[in-house]
């Protein structure tokens, strides 16, 4: 794959309700595309015949790990890159169980484009966007992480008998969740697949001669390559801080935005920690330069494993990341997904942002709005319920470091979790510090 460093590269996420197909629709694309061997998909289809589970074979390819294999449950993020004519993609395959919700919210925070796989299979696809569905849930996830691009695979197309009528029907649904959620339905293409029989995802499918329209690969490659924000401020968030040998403490993260160059001066946000960026390291290699997506090791004069850790923020001493202190606040626009009952006034989830975890306590209920329109409906509402908008301000628990999305979408997102499930998803509207 000499070719993957002239085409463009683009980070793509599998969504959509569990069961829809998804792992099989992308192991058997991945197949066809040659990303995955024939070798490598027969050693598959024998360990799928030895858990007595034929059918799930291709859905093998992401499901490495021996318990997903028993449990036939995605569980963590697949990386597996396959190519199309004109760019290379990198699957982020999010899992559609509830309790793995959280991965996919790191997943989606990172995706340029997102495929929804949606079971056409009569009743599946009722299920999917009905309240409390996941196709519902991923698609309000996907839209309010800032996915913007979308193509939507109606999958299972043996099962609908590659219907016409059953297609359109899908389709319609689907097109008024999207378009109830914001997302531009002009633009997506809807594309009628079986995953299983290996129909219409690089090659025209003669059992549907009705459609004509792109393939699934053709849809994916219609994908455009977003500007990476470079001439933004540096903001590198820390998934984890290593201690290596001969080294010293070298923390690991995804550059946001800006760019990091050796020799740089830099800041550790809350800690404050400042220091010289003696190397940068990305695949084992040393670069002299990281920018945005790209997955880096750095090595900075003087860190101790005090000054760093996950869910701090790198950024230049000129541009420090933006830190909120209990004695702070921010006011957010959110989404609840699922609630049981109501949140109230004082309520305390965890709150997920990029790469931090820290609880954050519902300090006023400000409007409650119009989903479709943004239009406030209510002022100091009491109580928040499920599938409702509103703007919230929040108070941490600890310092955050978070950045207003109009500013840095990257870092303006958020993502509330309670009992296991994502509550609701939110932007940062602004930022008291204190």
């Amino acid at each position: 794959m000499s070719s993957k460093t002239e085409k463009p590269h683009l980070n793509l996420v599998i969504i959509g309700h569990i069961d829809h197909g998804k792992s099989t629709m992308m192991g058997a694309l991945l197949i066809q595309t040659g990303a995955v061997s024939e070798r490598e998909a027969r050693e598959l289809e024998k360990i799928a015949k030895e858990y007595d589970r034929d059918s799930w074979s291709y859905a093998y390819v992401f499901d490495r790990l021996k318990e997903e294999r028993q449990r036939g449950i995605t569980i963590d993020l697949a990386f597996r890159k396959f190519e199309t004519p004109s760019k290379y993609f990198t699957i982020i395959d999010a899992p559609g169980h509830a309790d793995f919700v959280k991965n996919m919210i790191t997943g989606a925070s990172q995706a340029d484009a997102a495929v929804l796989v949606v079971s056409g299979k009569k009743g599946e696809m009722e299920v999917g966007i009905a309240a409390n569905g996941q196709t519902r849930e991923h698609a309000y996830l996907a839209q309010t992480l800032g996915v913007k691009q979308l193509v939507v695979a109606i999958n299972k197309a043996d099962a609908y008998e590659y219907s016409e009528d059953r297609f359109n029907e899908c389709k319609e649904a689907v097109s008024q969740l999207l378009r109830n959620i914001g997302f531009p339905i002009k633009k997506i293409h809807f594309v009628p697949v079986s995953g299983l029989k290996g129909e219409n995802l690089t090659t025209k499918s003669d059992k549907m001669p009705w459609y004509d329209g792109p393939t699934l690969i053709e849809a994916i490659d219609k994908f455009e390559v977003p500007e990476k924000p470079i001439d933004k401020p540096l903001r590198l968030p820390i998934q984890d801080a290593y201690k290596i040998k001969g080294t010293g403490v070298v923390p690991v993260g995804r550059v946001e935005t800006g760019v990091l160059k050796k020799g740089d001066k830099v800041i550790i946000m809350p800690t404050e920690f400042q220091g010289e960026v003696r190397s940068i390291e990305m695949h084992h290699e040393e670069i002299p330069e990281a920018i945005p997506g790209d997955n880096i090791g750095i090595s900075i004069r003087g860190l101790q494993m005090k000054d760093v850790g996950r869910g701090d923020c790198i950024g230049h001493p000129d541009n420090p990341p933006t830190v909120i202190t209990p004695n702070g606040e921010w006011v957010g626009q959110i989404i609840v997904i699922w609630h049981p009952t109501a949140i109230a006034q004082g309520y305390t989830p965890v709150i997920h942002a990029h790469t931090a975890q820290v609880a954050a306590k519902f300090v006023e209920l400000m409007k409650k709005l119009d989903q479709k329109t943004g239009a406030v409906i209510e002022d100091n509402p009491k109580f928040l319920k499920k599938n409702e908008s509103a703007i919230v301000k929040f108070k941490p628990i600890k310092k955050l470091c978070i950045e207003k999305y109009e500013e840095i979408p990257e870092m303006g997102r958020f993502a509330i979790r309670d009992m296991g499930r994502t509550v609701a998803v939110g932007i940062v509207k602004d930022i008291v510090t204190g």
